[in-house]
């Protein structure tokens, strides 16, 4: 698989700001992945409306496959252990409802309104990525 332009990546961090920033000037809605997920799915009573919950997380791989097939094909490799991949999801999905908030609802659209505690979160989250990187690949050898 080829290394992604510098101006993919550019392109893709922009359709993300404006997309999230349209969503919070249009229906006043913080772009929170897992909330919207939640939402989605009928964990969650407030937030978005159901409709357009469903709609926003539909709109995630449909959007993602659009754009795949107007920029270039993509390949996907899995390279690790589908069972690890599944429990690391779950994980991932259990620590957002517990951190009341993911990267998106955080790491985007909360520290382009300056909260104070999606900085806190988002700096948590990059930690964590970061000693779990280091812990798989030189203290396991992964």
């Amino acid at each position: 698989m080829e290394a992604l332009s510098p101006w993919v990546a550019i392109a893709g961090g922009l359709l993300i700001g404006t997309a999230a920033g349209l969503l919070l000037l249009l229906s006043g809605r913080i772009a929170g992945v897992s909330g919207m997920a939640a939402r989605a799915v009928g964990m969650a009573r407030d937030g978005a409306p159901r409709r357009q919950a469903v709609g926003f997380i539909l709109g995630l791989p449909l959007g993602a496959a659009l754009i795949a097939l107007l920029v270039r094909a993509h390949e996907v490799a899995v390279t690790s252990s589908l069972p690890l991949l599944i429990a690391g999801g779950l994980l991932v999905g259990f620590g957002t409802r517990l951190g009341n908030g993911c990267t998106s609802g955080h790491g985007v659209c909360g520290i382009a309104r300056l909260s104070p505690r999606s900085f806190a979160a988002t700096g948590v989250f990059m930690a964590s990525a970061a000693l779990t990187v280091f812990i798989i690949r030189h203290a396991l050898g992964g």
